[in-house]
């Protein structure tokens, strides 16, 4: 745990937890691809989850996976929200609900934690090797920011994304993205999360594939059976996710 880590570029102070995988201790030459995830009280510790008891179980998840040869060893940084979610979390402000730091949560990401991750810990470096991934409005700034940085983050996990947010401002802001690099691209979205947002991640998937990306290439789209907006569906998919973006090296 790295309490109260502080920006210059934001206002609050927060907290950053760091998984490392089964035998990081045990390798003292091996570098490790890093994915970087917003909501970090979420991920771990029922103690500070959003519902209290229900976390992502990225550990449970991710050391059964690696250990079993199905998922290449990473390091899980996991950044806590702070009580401007809404404001850091959003591309664009919207007339009635306000918002729009992502780009100041961005270079947070970029120009302070990552050098402090690089630093601290023995990562891979390159885009390729560093992912961004989050839910809802976690999802919506990681597919935002993974394309603004995407010379930072090559793969990228956008799990029900709040595509609504300020008229579906996401999809022009993916229009004008030109590529190259086309990073990496985990969608999804739970076919009990309502009918509108269904729709609304379908138009994102289908401008995704207007825009060049080539699905299970590198975009995968899933629509997940039974799945709802909380942090139990999105520790069922979990797994699948870290399959597709960190595959076990052959």
């Amino acid at each position: 745990m790295h309490p109260e880590f502080h920006s210059e570029f934001l206002p609050d102070d927060r907290n950053v937890i760091v998984y490392l995988p089964p035998g990081y201790g045990h390798e003292p030459h091996r570098s490790y691809p890093v994915m970087y995830m917003h909501d970090g009280q979420n991920l771990f510790d029922p103690e500070t989850s959003f519902i209290r008891g229900r976390t992502w179980e990225i550990r449970e998840h991710a050391d059964r996976l690696i250990l079993a040869g199905d998922v290449e060893p990473l390091i899980v940084v996991g950044i806590y929200n702070t009580p401007r979610r809404l404001e850091e979390y959003t591309h664009a402000r919207d007339r009635r609900m306000g918002g729009g730091d992502a780009d100041k949560y961005g270079h947070l990401l970029v120009h302070e934690l990552k050098p402090l991750v690089d630093d601290k810990y023995r990562t891979s470096r390159g885009e390729l090797d560093t992912a961004l991934g989050g839910s809802s409005l976690g999802g919506l700034v990681s597919l935002y920011l993974g394309l603004k940085h995407a010379e930072t983050f090559g793969k990228l996990a956008v799990m029900s994304p709040s595509v609504w947010w300020n008229h579906k401002s996401i999809v022009g802001f993916l229009n004008d993205y030109e590529g190259p690099p086309w990073p990496r691209i985990w969608l999804d979205v739970g076919d009990h999360e309502g009918k509108r947002s269904h729709q609304d991640v379908d138009l994102l998937y289908k401008q995704l594939v207007t825009n060049g990306w080539v699905p299970e290439v590198n975009l995968h789209y899933q629509t997940v059976v039974g799945g709802t907006h909380d942090e139990s569906a999105w520790a069922a998919r979990v797994g699948d996710m870290l399959r597709y973006l960190f595959p076990a090296k052959k």
